[in-house]
């Protein structure tokens, strides 16, 4: 990283100090004096992530800069692009990670083989999926046409995940219970969004 710095025109000192603190913001300061190939790929996937940083440009593009990554690796990286943009830099990230997405882009452009199926912000996008509360049916399959009745609805491995109003959400639970299913409730996410503007999952082929 220092080399690469130098490379770009950057002083020594400057070099040093910037590879440091980007080393510093991805967990990686006990490896400093490791040679590259002695890396795991976690490590080898945030050195490049702490390369990028280091250069401090005002344009970075990154592409699923977190795959392979523990949480907590995950975080310190968020934590560091998050520092970039109050510092001024733009961040092009792309990235199959929906909850990655919501906690960082400003703004957010679905796309699916070379076409913007949909763009706007987190929130605006998940208004669009019809209400503000998704209920969670596991094992709802047999009841999927009532499950539908009471908004827009989605199955997968066998749970049914229906987005409807907080005015519906009582009658839908007391439906799953009266036929001896488990219902959780919570937030409508990105997540609702995504199988709303795409039809499929996300891991789906």
């Amino acid at each position: 990283m220092y080399a690469y710095l130098r490379a770009r025109g950057l002083p020594r000192d400057e070099a040093r100090d910037r590879t440091d603190q980007a080393l510093g913001q991805v967990g990686l300061e006990d490896v400093a004096d490791r040679l590259a190939i002695t890396l795991s790929g976690g490590q080898k996937q945030r050195t490049m992530v702490a390369t990028v940083l280091a250069t401090r440009a005002p344009l970075l593009f990154l592409d699923e800069p977190t795959i392979g990554l523990d949480p907590f690796a995950r975080r310190a990286v968020w934590e560091s692009l998050r520092q970039l943009t109050r510092e001024g830099s733009t961040i092009l990230l792309t990235t199959h990670y929906l909850d990655e997405a919501e906690a960082l882009a400003d703004r957010l452009y679905i796309v699916e083989e070379g076409r913007v199926l949909a763009e706007g912000t987190a929130e605006a996008l998940k208004h669009q999926v019809g209400g503000t509360i998704r209920v969670s049916v596991k094992d709802g399959a047999a009841l999927g046409d009532e499950l539908a009745a009471f908004g827009s609805a989605v199955s997968e491995d066998g749970t049914v995940h229906v987005v409807t109003t907080q005015a519906r959400v009582g009658e839908l639970v007391d439906l799953a219970m009266r036929q001896g299913l488990s219902a959780t409730v919570g937030p409508v996410t990105l997540e609702e969004a995504f199988l709303r503007v795409v039809g499929r999952s996300i891991d789906e082929e």
